[in-house]
C-alpha cells in the first residue's frame, strides 16, 4: 500500500521506532495466501446473513470465509466449551491452544476466525479449545486447571476483560498468554511501557492506536476542528480508560472542546443516544453554527457502535468517525470514516506472536506490545454524500476499505472488490 509521508504518517513512524513489535501491513500480507486478504467485516448492526457462519450456543460463532478448514469436534453447553479440529491433518508436533472468552461478542467472532485462518494457512498441527468463563472466578480457575492438566501449550485471552482477569490471577502461570482483541495494556497498567517486554508469561497486543496519532488524523480530516463529541459506554472500563478519557485530555490540550457523550445503561443505549446525541449537536452549534468544524468519535464500545442507525439519525450533518474500522460497513448504518486497528489485523498479529512463542523463537515476556501500523482506514462515501461531506483525497488514497456512493464495497484489504469498477 502507498502512503504519503505527512504529519500523521511521520508520527506513526516515530511510534513505530519506539515499538518494534508493530506489524506493518505489507509484512502482514506478505506470504499469506490470496484468500486471506484482510476484509471488512460487518458488526452487530449489519451482521445478519452477510456471512455464512458456524456457531454454538449464543456465544461462539465463526466466520466461514476464514474458518472453513476447521470443524467443531465437540461442544459442551453447560461447560461453555467448544473443541475445534482442522479438516486436514498437518505434520509437526501437536499444539494445544486454549482461548478464554468472557462473553459473546461479534468482535471475538472475527478475531477467533482470523486466528484459526492463520494457523491453518501456516500448516500448523494445532487444536483449539474455546472456553467462556463468563467473568466468573470459579469458572476461570477451572479453565486454568484444564489448561495445565490437559497439556495445553498456550492461552489466548480474548477481549480486555479476559486479559485483565488473567493478568490478575495468572501472571506467574506456567503457560504463555497472548492477549487478543484487547485494549492498550500500557494505559491499563498491565505494561510499564511500549519499549519493553512484560518479563512474565504475558505477550500483549493492542487494539489502540496512540491517542496523539489518532487525534492527528482527525485534525487532518477537520483542520479547524472546534468540537469533538466522544461517544463511549461508561460501563466499558477499558474504552473509558484507554480511549475516551485520554482523547478528552488530548483534545483539550490542542484547544478543541471535547463533549463527553457517555451511555450509562448499555442495555438501553439506543434510547440514551437518541437524547444524548442531539443534545451534543446543540452544544456544537453554540460555537460552530454550521457544524463545519465538529466531529463525533466512537470509541471501541460495543454498546455504542452497534447503535449506528440511532447515532446517524440524530447526528445532523456532523461526521461520525470511529476508532473501530469494522463500524464502517455497507449501507447506511455506518460511520463515515474510521482510522484504527481492525479486529482482524490485531488477531493476525496475536496469532503471529503465538506461533513465534510455540516455535521457541522468543519468550512471551520478551515481546514488546504489538501494535499494527499503519492503521486501517475505512470510508463510506454513501454516508459522506448524505451529510454533504467532502472526504480529503489523502484518506481515500490510503484507505484499506472503501464503500461507494451506493454503500457497496469497492475496496477491501487494500484491493479492488471483484465485480465492481
Amino acid at each position: 500500500m502507498h502512503h504519503h509521508c505527512n504529519r500523521h504518517e511521520s508520527s506513526m513512524r516515530r511510534h513505530r521506532r519506539e515499538s518494534p513489535s508493530c506489524l506493518g501491513r505489507r509484512d502482514m500480507l506478505r506470504g499469506v495466501g490470496a484468500g486471506l486478504c484482510l476484509a471488512a467485516m460487518p458488526l452487530p448492526t449489519g451482521l445478519g446473513n452477510a456471512f455464512a457462519a458456524t456457531s454454538f450456543g449464543n456465544w461462539f460463532r465463526l466466520i466461514d470465509r476464514m474458518s472453513s478448514r476447521w470443524d467443531i469436534a465437540a461442544a459442551d453447553e453447560e461447560a461453555m466449551r467448544v473443541e475445534l479440529r482442522q479438516a486436514e491433518s498437518h505434520a509437526g508436533p501437536k499444539r494445544r491452544i486454549l482461548v478464554i472468552y468472557p462473553r459473546p461478542s461479534s468482535a471475538y467472532d472475527v478475531a477467533m476466525s482470523r486466528i484459526l485462518d492463520f494457523f491453518s494457512a501456516k500448516g500448523v498441527n494445532a487444536e483449539f479449545t474455546a472456553l467462556n468463563f463468563r467473568l466468573d472466578d470459579g469458572r476461570g480457575a477451572r479453565a486454568l486447571e484444564i489448561a495445565e492438566q490437559e497439556g495445553y501449550d498456550l492461552i489466548f485471552s480474548m477481549g480486555s476483560e479476559s486479559t485483565a482477569w488473567l493478568y490478575q490471577y495468572y501472571r506467574t502461570g506456567e503457560l504463555p498468554v497472548v492477549s487478543v482483541c484487547s485494549k492498550d495494556p500500557v494505559s491499563l497498567g498491565q505494561m510499564p511501557g511500549y519499549d519493553v517486554g512484560s518479563g512474565s508469561n504475558f505477550a500483549f497486543t493492542s487494539l489502540n492506536m496512540p491517542i496523539e496519532v489518532q487525534l492527528a488524523y482527525m485534525i487532518d480530516f477537520r483542520p479547524k476542528m472546534r468540537n469533538l463529541g466522544i461517544l463511549v459506554d461508561s460501563k466499558n472500563a477499558s474504552a473509558v480508560r484507554t480511549q475516551a478519557k485520554p482523547m478528552e485530555a488530548a483534545a483539550k490540550a490542542r484547544g478543541i472542546r471535547p463533549l463527553y457523550v457517555a451511555v450509562d445503561d448499555p442495555e438501553n443505549a439506543a434510547a440514551e443516544l437518541a437524547v444524548l446525541v442531539p443534545a451534543a449537536v446543540a452544544r456544537m452549534r453554540e460555537n460552530d453554527p454550521g457544524l463545519q468544524d465538529s466531529v463525533f468519535w466512537i470509541t471501541g464500545s460495543t454498546a455504542v457502535f452497534r447503535e449506528m442507525a440511532t447515532i446517524n439519525a440524530h447526528a445532523d450533518r456532523v461526521p461520525v468517525l470511529s476508532a473501530v474500522p469494522e463500524v464502517v460497513q455497507a449501507g447506511d448504518d455506518s460511520a463515515v470514516l474510521s482510522v484504527g486497528i481492525s479486529f482482524e489485523s490485531n488477531a493476525y498479529l496475536a496469532a503471529l506472536f503465538a506461533l513465534r512463542i510455540l516455535n521457541g523463537e522468543i519468550r512471551a515476556g520478551d515481546l514488546k506490545v504489538g501494535i499494527v501500523s499503519p492503521p486501517d482506514i475505512a470510508i463510506n462515501f454513501r454516508r459522506a454524500q448524505q451529510i454533504g461531506l467532502d472526504v480529503p483525497f489523502s484518506f481515500f488514497e490510503s484507505a484499506n476499505y472503501v464503500y461507494d456512493n451506493n454503500g457497496n464495497p469497492v475496496r477491501r484489504g487494500g484491493e479492488p472488490v471483484l465485480g465492481n469498477p
